[in-house]
């Protein structure tokens, strides 16, 4: 197989993170008699120091040619005082509408030797294990109008939230072809009892739903689903959910894994290059001290090799070279650990190496 591999550190521990990742693809392609090729683009802020904006069209080009995207985090305080249309986060907004990603998928499973890194009581996580399919294109973030200004001596702020029948048809269509291959379970999270695009989210699950009829179907309000997420998170299976809620529920459930550093996702659409990336954010207080917990991004790596690459074998060697290093107490400090993130990339390696 031959793939070209796109990869955007980003910011803070974005590239201490990609990095791992990289070596980790690097080591399946020789593993497994694959050729990966991967080229770096700046992305994000190190995009807006060096060129004035968080995604030129070069990287665009490029990101549309690979074979897939790994990413790392993007932005920190020094980009807050940036105008809205060029801070390092409507780079990623961007990249997601220009490869027509509608669908991030967060998997959270929570590991055995890390049920102590989580705040939560040991017996509400066993057998965690589910899958959250949040909508990328439309909601809160790419609504339109928007605006601040001052009215009558009055400032006002608007934003728009706005979903089409057909964004939400294909979002819950997969979410249910995913839950086929699972416990055949999706929970739609919603806030249909307020909100009119909520009305018409229930509305259009509940048909896509009925053409799947070996998966069952239940609608939850959004404050209800951040509730059980909490007090009984193996009730879920597939959670599908538009964009703002999907973004904070996953960032909620990261409280399971032990660290926001252990969750992976994949943003997907139809057929393009995927992106791949931890759910963590850049860190910069951490950054450039080799403490960052790469794991979230070599699952990322993994779920590249599943999804843009169609190759299950690889991707099951690399989620099993995680678990034992995990296994093993190879850890960073987010999950109480000493070790540095080179040393965990390299236990991963020598764990895929060996298992193979």
């Amino acid at each position: 197989m031959k793939a070209h591999i796109v990869v955007l550190p980003g910011d803070g521990i974005g590239p201490e993170v990609t990095g791992e990742a990289v070596r980790v693809l690097a080591a399946v392609s020789t593993v497994f008699g694959h050729e990966f090729t991967f080229q770096e683009h700046l992305f994000g802020g190190a995009s807006i120091d060096a060129h004035g904006v968080p995604l030129t069209e070069q990287t665009l080009a490029a990101c549309k040619s690979s074979s897939a995207v790994l990413l790392g985090a993007v932005g920190g305080p020094r980009w807050d005082a940036s105008p809205v249309d060029i801070r390092p986060e409507r780079g990623l907004l961007a990249l997601r509408k220009e490869l027509g990603l509608f669908a991030n998928l967060r998997p959270v499973k929570v590991h055995p030797a890390l049920v102590g890194a989580s705040p939560l009581k040991e017996h509400l996580l066993r057998d965690v294990d589910l899958l959250v399919v949040r909508e990328l294109t439309g909601g809160l973030y790419f609504g339109m109008p928007r605006f601040t200004r001052e009215e009558g001596g009055t400032v006002r702020s608007v934003d728009t939230l706005e979903y089409t029948k057909a964004e939400i048809e294909r979002v819950v269509e997969l979410a249910c072809k995913l839950a086929a291959q699972r416990k055949r379970k999706v929970t739609s999270v919603d806030k249909a009892n307020v909100l009119e695009t909520s009305r018409l989210w229930r509305k259009t699950a509940t048909e896509v739903a009925a053409r799947h009829p070996g998966v069952a179907i239940e609608h939850m309000l959004v404050d209800t689903a951040a509730m059980r997420l909490i007090a009984s998170p193996a009730w879920f299976d597939v959670v599908v959910t538009e964009n703002m809620f999907g973004d904070i529920l996953t960032d909620e459930a990261s409280v399971l894994a032990g660290s926001m550093g252990m969750l992976p996702s994949a943003s997907l659409g139809e057929g393009g290059p995927g992106v791949y990336e931890p759910i963590h954010g850049s860190a910069p207080d951490i950054a450039g001290r080799g403490v960052a917990n790469p794991l979230g991004t070599i699952l990322s790596a993994a779920l590249l090799l599943r999804y843009s690459l169609n190759a299950e074998t690889e991707a099951a060697a690399v989620e099993r070279a995680v678990h034992a290093t995990i296994t093993a107490g190879l850890r960073t400090p987010d999950l109480g650990g000493q070790q540095t993130t080179r040393q965990v990339g390299n236990r991963v390696l020598e764990e895929l190496k060996s298992g193979v």
